[in-house]
């Protein structure tokens, strides 16, 4: 299985979109791998997790087909996450020699109000008549193409968010972004379904070195650390689970220098836009 993060800032970006602290104002000025657009997830060119505003750019900067995306997972309507109106050029003039037809989107009740909302004016029904919304709740099972994906509740919103869990050709990646600590729900869930351990899981890791409060909405290493030993102690992970930080904020300052101190602490790989992994 192919994985490319696309995208790995929080809402505002690095550097923020109108911000002028000292570590915007460096990034500016280094530009280079510190740049972070927002987040997008591609697994094997076919499946998208999340699409952003930031999308035209992943497929300008990276070379990837965004036509060819068949399914598309959507965490949860923020704006960063799921920039519904650029769906309206999937087609008619927009877009020639597509390479898949359907575009297939499983989300949360929300989504689909918010993609009405913003297509109404100006969707042309021949485009249209290729993307079909499944709307799915949490710890549902969904199956489609070579797929199986299982989702859970985050801790980000009060309208429902997902993440998700996602399995293909023996694989198993376990995406948890954007969300703070998962509830005892979801470890008994994921314990239920079993397996082997994950291949790779993703970890919000907007806070970095912060300290993750109770309740938050987003996680930092402290969280990711203890999400990491609670689903080791299900057998849901181990020394060969790749371990991936994603969704970074301006404000935890998340430097080259930071990011290789994170990755040296807790043994994982600090995510940049572009970045493919191969399980």
């Amino acid at each position: 299985m192919q994985i490319t993060y696309l995208g790995t800032g929080a809402a505002e970006g690095v550097p923020a979109l109108f911000c002028n602290c000292a570590y915007c104002r460096g990034v500016k000025a280094r530009r280079g791998r510190e740049i972070r657009s927002r987040a997008q997830v591609l697994l094997d060119g076919e499946l998208s997790i999340d699409f952003p505003p930031d999308a035209f750019l992943h497929a300008a900067y990276f070379g990837v087909d965004l036509s060819a995306v068949k399914y598309l997972l959507v965490t949860h309507s923020h704006m960063d996450h799921f920039s519904a109106h650029e769906l309206i050029l999937r087609g008619y003039k927009y877009a020639h020699g597509m390479t898949s037809k359907d575009l297939r989107i499983y989300a949360n009740e929300e989504i689909g109000e918010v993609f009405a909302e913003s297509t109404r004016r100006e969707m042309k029904p021949v485009v249209a008549e290729g993307i079909h919304m499944h709307t799915v709740g949490a710890f549902e099972e969904l199956s489609f193409g070579d797929w199986r994906v299982y989702t859970l509740p985050a801790r980000h919103t009060s309208r429902e968010p997902l993440v998700f869990l996602l399995e293909k050709g023996g694989k198993r990646v376990l995406h948890l972004s954007d969300t703070g600590a998962l509830s005892g729900e979801c470890y008994s869930f994921l314990k239920e379904i079993g397996g082997a351990p994950y291949d790779l899981i993703t970890f919000d890791c907007t806070f970095l070195f912060g300290e993750t409060a109770e309740g938050a909405r987003h996680m930092g290493l402290d969280e990711n650390a203890r999400t990491f030993e609670k689903l080791a102690s299900l057998g849901l992970g181990d020394g060969h689970t790749l371990r991936v930080l994603t969704h970074f904020s301006h404000n935890s300052a998340p430097s080259l220098e930071a990011i290789s101190r994170a990755e040296r602490e807790f043994g994982a790989i600090g995510a940049y836009d572009g970045l493919t992994l191969e399980i």
